[in-house]
């Protein structure tokens, strides 16, 4: 199923801002830290305590969050994005295509160390979109 949900960049208070949103929503809260993840060798050991990607679920509602800032820096404005779940390797690559263009292209469409394709940019309005297809959660037939 193919869905949009709020990404949140938090610039070192991921933790902070994500377990507020938790008590305030009531939902279930998981944080995967620099640390240990496949992007720790990438990162200075100062950022271990980061947060790489939290999501926070109940129900319908889907927030995720991190502390992670793209090539631009950090700045009050480009801390929200729109991530398109999608639903096959056509529909990533459809949309990607089409979103982006006109835009400016931050993170090529491409198999990321979690095992999904992802990619990030501006469309041509200056929205930050981050799409992603994970092929281990998608049924075999597609």
């Amino acid at each position: 199923m193919t869905y949009i949900s709020a990404y949140l960049n938090f610039n070192g208070r991921c933790r902070e801002a994500m377990e507020f949103y938790r008590e305030c929503l009531g939902a279930e809260l998981t944080l995967q830290t620099v640390e240990g993840s496949a992007m720790e060798s990438q990162c200075p050991s100062a950022m271990g305590h980061y947060i790489l990607h939290g999501t926070l679920q109940k129900n319908c509602l889907l927030l995720m969050g991190s502390d992670m800032t793209g090539p631009d820096g950090f700045y009050q404005g480009n801390n929200m994005a729109l991530s398109l779940s999608c639903s096959s390797e056509k529909e990533i690559s459809d949309f990607y295509t089409k979103l982006s263009d006109g835009g400016q292209v931050i993170h090529q469409l491409r198999t990321e160390c979690w095992g999904a394709i992802f990619g990030v940019f501006n469309d041509r309005f200056g929205i930050r979109w981050m799409l992603n297809y994970d092929r281990a959660s998608s049924p075999k037939n597609e």
